[in-house]
């Protein structure tokens, strides 16, 4: 099969594409680059020792994106592409809902004009929004807090029509929890621009000295130690779970919605002191007021995923810390 991955460029789609080349799959990769870096890319040829094609395009550029389809035919598309910075999103929501929204609809409408009809996207759990209880199932009510949640849900309901106009579509929708960790090479990781907004690449560069403290916001939640609770699952496990997608809709599948999780959570001291073990240095930190939209408890229950897809992550969070240490540690300023 033939895969075209957007977004292949970032965090997960990095570690995917190096996994679908390692399954034997074709790939190409459209990225506009935006908030990601071709370096990874190159790094991925590196790893897997195989070539691909590259096209540095905007899902917003219709003519260009159609062209890359004249190009090539593709069997599927894993579809990564969009902003994803909740803080941000709240600062600039047009963007959000123009760039996230209008992307995904011109790539649809070309896959289908292309006669290309096997999509795998990439969702969040923001989906749920604050949640009635845990762990977390995909039948739970739906709704979203900031404006990069609500593209998420929006874009779900949008795929959703789309299969009941044509069913020959087959869609699979995997709802991410929190993804940490690196390729074990230390050749792939996360590279956020600026500031990191994610707790783990933040804990990692307080680690390395490029930042002086960690803001814990909270430490007075119904929870353990008063700390927020999370479902950190290794990058390489979830990137494992777009491939285990790609075989289910390969079986006409119709759409099909899929939680990516641990099932386990765990607070923000727990990931804390699991750092500072990995990385044998202090990590410092301050504990700040509670961020507004923030909830005590999130993380998945799994089973659905296990049970339709044979997908278990086996990364303990051990190798999480480790495989993020390592990363960070060779690449102390990432791609750069």
């Amino acid at each position: 099969m033939r895969i075209l991955v957007t977004g292949g460029a970032g965090y997960i789609g990095s570690h995917t594409c190096v996994l679908l080349l390692e399954a034997g799959y074709e790939i190409a990769v459209l990225d506009n680059l935006d908030n990601s870096c071709e370096e990874s890319l190159k790094r991925v040829k590196e790893i897997t020792g195989k070539d691909f094609n590259f096209y540095k395009v905007d899902l917003l550029d219709y003519d260009d994106v159609n062209e890359v389809f004249n190009k090539e035919k593709f069997d599927a598309v894993i579809h990564f592409a969009g902003l994803k910075a909740v803080g941000e999103s709240c600062a600039i929501p047009l963007r959000y809902y123009h760039n996230n929204i209008t992307g995904t609809l011109n790539l649809c409408d070309i896959m289908a004009k292309h006669g290309c009809k096997k999509l795998v996207f990439s969702s969040s759990a923001t989906v749920y929004g604050d949640p009635h209880t845990v762990p977390i199932k995909e039948d739970f009510p739906l709704s979203a807090t900031n404006p990069c949640g609500q593209t998420k849900l929006m874009i779900e309901y949008i795929l959703k029509d789309l299969y009941k106009s044509d069913n020959e579509w087959d869609i699979a929708i995997l709802r991410y929890f929190n993804p940490v960790g690196a390729h074990k090479s230390g050749k792939i990781g996360e590279d956020p621009n600026g500031i990191p907004n994610n707790l783990i690449p933040y804990v990692s560069q307080v680690a390395v000295g490029k930042l002086e403290c960690l803001s814990v916001f909270g430490n007075d939640y119904n929870t353990k130690d008063g700390t927020g609770v999370r479902d950190y699952i290794h990058v390489v496990d979830l990137a494992n779970g777009h491939l285990k997608a790609l075989e289910k809709i390969a079986t006409k599948s119709g759409v099909v919605v899929y939680n990516l999780g641990t099932g386990t959570g765990y607070s923000v001291l727990d990931m804390v002191k699991a750092f500072e073990k990995a990385s044998g240095k202090t990590v410092k930190y301050k504990i700040a007021p509670r961020r507004p939209g923030d909830i005590a408890e999130c993380y998945a229950d799994p089973t659905k995923a296990r049970e339709e897809l044979g997908f278990i992550a086996t990364h303990t969070l051990d190798d999480m810390c480790k495989d993020t240490w390592r990363w960070q540690e060779d690449n102390p300023n990432g791609y750069k």
